[in-house]
């Protein structure tokens, strides 16, 4: 079996034989060496622009275009991923964050943010305090909604477009890490501090990670879909009740 790199080499040989076996047949037709050299000379000065042409102009266009309709597709998916969890999640969090009203506060003019604004607000979420103050009953609810969702999360790996987005995975990998945690403990009232502590860390780790990730996707449906946009921006989950009602 032939492999790639022979067969790439065998085929830049006969290529190399076509173009010279072409020469000569057109020396035996015309007897016109001059003629040959002054186009082969043309020929090779026009190459280095033919190279800028294809590789660094078209490709460029081609690339970028390839990578805008990846970025459509995997926006999507996080679309989804908010729709169907993210966004309760969120909610789920925030109304028992400890700093709950700064951060109402916080994101209370998402409507009227500009890229600048999106950029620095997206910086200070990410250094923002995520503090969740929960009951033994809250992590019933939350074990719940993640295994209600779990078919759902494994669908998503599926897609390939993910691997494009390494902050969104690290989020897919927080969700699944907490629900298998709260999959393998029965009632709570008898969980030692610790172990509380410890669903703290990873409830806490979503949320902080979550945030940015839905900020990056708020402005990117800003600029391209301003209808999810305004549907994203009445139910945002940091308010004190979701309101989807247009009342403007």
């Amino acid at each position: 079996m032939v492999s790639n790199k022979n067969w790439l080499t065998v085929f830049a040989i006969c290529l190399l034989f076509s173009s010279l076996a072409l020469f000569a047949l057109h020396y035996l037709a015309f007897h016109d060496l001059d003629h040959i050299l002054i186009y082969t000379l043309h020929d090779l000065a026009f190459l280095p622009i033919e190279v800028l042409l294809v590789t660094l102009i078209l490709h460029q266009l081609l690339e970028r275009q390839a990578r805008k309709s990846k970025l459509n597709k995997l926006n999507m998916v996080i679309g989804l991923f908010f729709s169907e969890i993210g966004a309760p999640l969120m909610r789920f969090f925030s109304i028992r964050d400890m700093d709950f009203q700064a951060k109402m506060e916080f994101y209370s003019s998402l409507k009227t943010w500009d890229h600048s604004i999106y950029v620095r607000k997206k910086k200070e979420s990410m250094k923002a305090q995520y503090k969740v103050q929960f009951s033994c009953n809250d992590l019933l609810i939350l074990r719940e909604m993640l295994i209600s969702k779990e078919d759902f999360l494994v669908r998503l790996l599926e897609n390939p477009f993910l691997l494009e987005h390494e902050s969104f995975t690290d989020v897919l990998q927080a969700v699944f890490h907490l629900t298998d945690e709260l999959k393998h403990r029965g009632m709570c009232e008898d969980l030692p501090d610790s172990d509380l502590i410890h669903l703290s860390g990873d409830i806490t780790r979503i949320y902080s990670q979550i945030v940015p990730v839905w900020i990056t996707y708020l402005e990117y449906l800003k600029a391209d879909y301003p209808y999810l946009f305004s549907l994203a921006i009445r139910t945002n989950p940091f308010t004190e009740a979701e309101d989807s009602i247009v009342r403007e």
